[in-house]
């Protein structure tokens, strides 16, 4: 992750927690969670900004990485270990990430596109399919 990318999600992770998860432009308006994952090479902590959409009682992310041609780093690390933390508004919680397999798949990334159209640019600029994750909370 360049330094840049790396301060702009800080800036948005400050703003998330300062506001109870409500955060301004580029982002208004987008449901947006905190994904917490140790990091599978560093063992760090690290917490990602990510638009999000629910299913049932889970919430569905995607790792797009804005359309490149590889998976973000967070999806690596909630592979190598898929116990991670979720931050939803003023909620916290740890959850289960499970990558999601065909045909759910294109079902769930079809019902983000509907949600935000920034998925459809997404998924055309890449030819990777891009992977989805059920976050299902550890009770």
């Amino acid at each position: 992750m360049t330094e840049a990318l790396r301060t702009f999600n800080q800036k948005i992770i400050d703003e998330f927690r300062a506001n109870q998860g409500v955060v301004g432009e580029p982002f208004a308006g987008t449901p947006l969670m905190l994904l917490g994952t140790l990091g599978a090479k560093s063992g760090e902590r690290r917490i990602n900004p990510l638009a999000y959409i629910v299913d049932g009682e889970d919430l569905i992310i995607a790792a797009s990485f804005a359309g490149a041609d590889q998976h973000p780093p967070w999806y690596f690390n909630l592979v190598a270990d898929p116990k991670v933390s979720v931050e939803v508004g003023a909620d916290t919680y740890e959850a289960e990430a499970i990558v999601v397999d065909e045909p759910e798949r294109t079902r769930l990334y079809t019902a983000m596109e509907t949600q935000m159209s920034t998925f459809t640019s997404y998924r055309e600029k890449t030819q990777r399919p891009i992977p989805v994750i059920r976050l299902r909370k550890i009770v």
